[in-house]
């Protein structure tokens, strides 16, 4: 079984953050990483080239119980036409929680957003929160 292209890695997050373009999602990097790391409590790490992940977990495909990897439990990347947001639907607390985060695409494992003027940080962070799996978080009680 080949490894997996997308692991944890050395690179720096702040030199990724600093080079993200245009000028416009390298703010919102930055800001999405001071809310990951409020919520999560966590120091972001490097996932493959371009994901910014926080903490991790092991999954196995449904379809193929052989694939099984390790991924980050969220996190995001500052991609140049979107924000690419990960773990936010995975669970069914933040499945049904989504609809009321704002402006928003999705994609099979991510939520896609344009800027962070199109969604309601406050849900952000409960579903960043929910992907993290804090009992602390009151909307979980």
């Amino acid at each position: 079984m080949t490894a997996p292209k997308t692991a944890p890695t050395d690179a720096d997050v702040t030199a990724f953050l600093d080079a993200a373009t245009p000028a416009r999602r390298r703010e919102d990097g930055h800001a999405l990483a001071r809310i990951f790391a409020e919520v999560t409590g966590a120091d972001p790490v490097m996932w493959g080239p371009s994901i910014v992940g926080y903490g991790s977990y092991r999954y196995v495909s449904p379809s193929d119980p052989r694939r099984q990897g390790d991924w980050p439990k969220t996190g995001f990347s500052p991609r140049k036409a979107q924000l690419s947001l990960y773990g936010l639907k995975d669970l069914p607390e933040g499945a049904a929680l989504l609809p009321s985060l704002g402006t928003f695409t999705e994609g099979a494992g991510c939520v896609y957003v344009r800027t962070l003027d199109d969604i309601d940080l406050a849900v952000l962070r409960r579903l960043i929160a929910i992907a993290w799996g804090r009992e602390d978080d009151p909307q979980r009680r």
